[in-house]
C-alpha cells in the first residue's frame, strides 16, 4: 500500500494505483493539462473512492505505508490501475505496459508531443 498526499490531505491506495497515478499526472502536466480521476482509497479500514484534478498545477507524492492491507477488494484497485494506464496510453498514444518500472516514466514522456 502506498500513502498518497494530495491538497494537504492523506489517502492510501495501492501500489499499482499510486505509481499508475504518478505516471498519468506527470503525463498530463508535460502536456499542460489537467483531468479528473476517480482513485479506490482505503480510509478508516474501508474501501471508498476519491475523486482528483491532476495533471497540470497539481502536487502528488506517493510514499511507502505501513498500513496493513488485509480485507481491501484487490479486484477494485486492480481495475483502477489499469484504467489510468488505459487513460496514460490514451494521452501519449504508446502502450505503457512495455515499461518495466516507472523511473522509465521520463524517456517515455519524450516520446510524445507536447500540445
Amino acid at each position: 500500500m502506498k500513502q498518497i498526499t494530495y491538497a494537504g490531505d492523506s489517502l492510501l491506495t495501492s501500489d499499482a494505483v499510486a505509481s499508475a497515478l504518478i505516471e498519468l499526472t506527470a503525463c498530463l502536466a508535460k502536456k499542460g493539462i489537467a483531468e479528473a480521476v476517480s482513485i479506490p482509497i482505503v480510509k478508516n479500514g474501508t474501501t471508498s473512492d476519491a475523486e482528483l484534478v491532476i495533471g497540470v498545477g497539481n502536487d502528488v507524492l506517493a510514499v511507502p505505508s505501513d498500513s496493513d492491507d488485509a480485507g481491501i477488494d484487490e479486484t477494485h484497485f486492480s481495475e483502477a490501475a489499469e484504467g489510468l494506464r488505459a487513460k496514460l496510453d490514451s494521452h501519449s498514444g504508446t502502450s505503457a505496459a512495455h515499461f518495466a518500472r516507472s523511473a522509465d516514466i521520463d524517456s517515455y514522456l519524450d516520446e510524445y508531443p507536447e500540445h
